[in-house]
């Protein structure tokens, strides 16, 4: 989850809201890459999470970012007074609402940089979290810890959420606690860029469900599906999650995203350091001066930055687009998720490619193919196409689109960024995804003991 924004003057035209978005614009050559990944922490004595706080010595979700702090330079970032995150040259470390650790990388040119970030920060928190005798693991959700017994963190945001959560859809608290996700972040050129960058997003976001399904156990046994997370995400709240069909529309632009983004309901304004309840309220009345929790007041720009964060739709835009339908896995696939992206986004001829695949689906089609993945992963199936197949045929655009893009890596003794894409192929030859390999290993060797996972799948 984001971190508050900061700054910004007071809306006081509704074009500021579209001016905002717009703003993210940048140059080809300005393009870059920003990754994010959430990984579950547990005690090695009892492989149960980490709470926030525990007594001197034993691990925690704090004794972890103090870690981090004293022992790699990040800079703490506080909520009354409480430690829940960490910044270092344009990257943060940020946490989840049941305490999953998340880092939002830096904006990077390329994918060698991009991984590299990410084995160095995989390394900071195992050297951390040895010494306080605790683990992390990469899964799209918890296979074995109950809803009640997940922590929560101490921020104003998450208390709200929860409270807001229980009253939308099923499964809101569910997806707050006990999932993670690794997505990644990119840039846009133009409004039209934008347009096609996100409808390719949302179109082909259950391939990567599919690829990277990673959730197949809830409360210590299988839960039917391969990504349980991706029926978390189908049934939490309408009006801020799905495939969005209003982007394919004639027209669609940053006036029309704008409108969404509008219509979603609040959640709370951020003033002086704490979270003010707004929920259910209406960004439309904040500029008008008629929010309930704040009479009389008119929102800033920062108050708007914060609102685009409370949107969940499979791919969002911001400043950049956001893919998001991935679950969280192992090191590989933490490298895999934005080659696949950048492969598709980044390259004209790949981009146009990856839209012809697309653009002749209807809405229906499109959440089909979103109801499959989660489900099924690789073996979903619609109008008598199998996913493996068309994720076969995405995986060849996003490797010519990085063959085009040509950055080379290792000194220049890697001549581009294609070999990140080569987890993914091996499921697509396979047909096996992580849940599979997972599902085969708790039904065959561990004979349905689910707790050797954390000692197989732990970074």
């Amino acid at each position: 989850m984001s971190i508050p924004q900061q700054g910004g003057g007071p809306i006081e035209r509704p074009e500021q809201l579209v001016e905002y978005i717009a703003s993210g614009e940048k140059p080809r050559q300005d393009w870059r890459i920003g990754t994010e990944h959430e990984k579950f922490g547990y005690r090695h004595s009892d492989l149960m999470p980490l709470p926030y706080e525990a007594p001197a010595g034993q691990p925690s979700v704090k004794a972890m970012l103090d870690g981090l702090r004293e022992r790699f330079g990040w800079t703490p970032v506080l909520e009354a007074g409480k430690i829940i995150g960490l910044e270092r040259n344009g990257a943060n470390v940020s946490l989840e609402p049941g305490g999953q650790l998340e880092l939002s990388g830096a904006p990077l040119e390329t994918i060698h940089q991009t991984c590299d970030e990410v084995n160095q920060h995989l390394a900071e928190v195992r050297a951390v979290a040895d010494e306080l005798g605790a683990g992390f693991i990469g899964l799209g959700a918890a296979p074995i810890w109950t809803q009640d017994q997940m922590p929560m963190m101490p921020k104003g945001r998450y208390r709200l959420m929860t409270d807001y959560m229980g009253r939308v859809g099923t499964l809101g608290t569910q997806m707050m606690y006990r999932t993670c996700t690794v997505q990644v972040n990119l840039d846009f050129a133009s409004e039209t860029d934008m347009a096609q960058k996100l409808r390719v997003a949302l179109a082909l976001q259950p391939v990567a469900n599919a690829l990277f399904a990673n959730s197949p156990f809830l409360d210590g046994k299988p839960n039917g599906w391969k990504s349980w997370r991706a029926h978390i995400w189908q049934n939490l709240d309408d009006a801020r999650t799905g495939m969005l069909p209003f982007a394919f529309e004639e027209g669609f632009g940053y006036e029309r995203w704008v409108d969404y983004v509008l219509d979603v309901p609040m959640y709370f304004v951020y003033r002086d350091g704490k979270y003010i309840d707004a929920l259910g309220q209406s960004f439309r009345d904040f500029m008008q001066g008629k929010l309930p929790a704040l009479p009389g007041e008119i929102p800033t720009l920062s108050d708007w930055a914060d609102h685009l964060t409370t949107v969940f739709p499979e791919a969002r835009v911001k400043k950049f687009i956001e893919m998001r339908g991935a679950d969280g896995g192992p090191w590989r696939r933490l490298c895999a998720l934005p080659a696949l992206w950048v492969g598709l986004l980044y390259d004209q001829s790949a981009l146009d490619a990856a839209w012809d695949l697309v653009k002749a689906w209807d809405a229906e089609t499109r959440e089909a193919w979103r109801q499959g993945a989660g489900r099924f992963a690789l073996d979903a199936e619609v109008n008598g196409l199998r996913i493996q197949d068309l994720a076969r045929e995405v995986l060849a655009i996003s490797e010519a689109g990085l063959k085009a893009r040509a950055q080379v890596g290792s000194g220049g003794l890697v001549p581009d960024e294609t070999h990140f894409l080569n987890t993914l192929k091996e499921s697509v030859d396979t047909g096996m995804v992580p849940a599979d390999e997972l599902l085969a290993k708790y039904q065959g060797e561990w004979a349905g003991d689910l707790s050797r996972i954390y000692s197989e799948y732990s970074y």
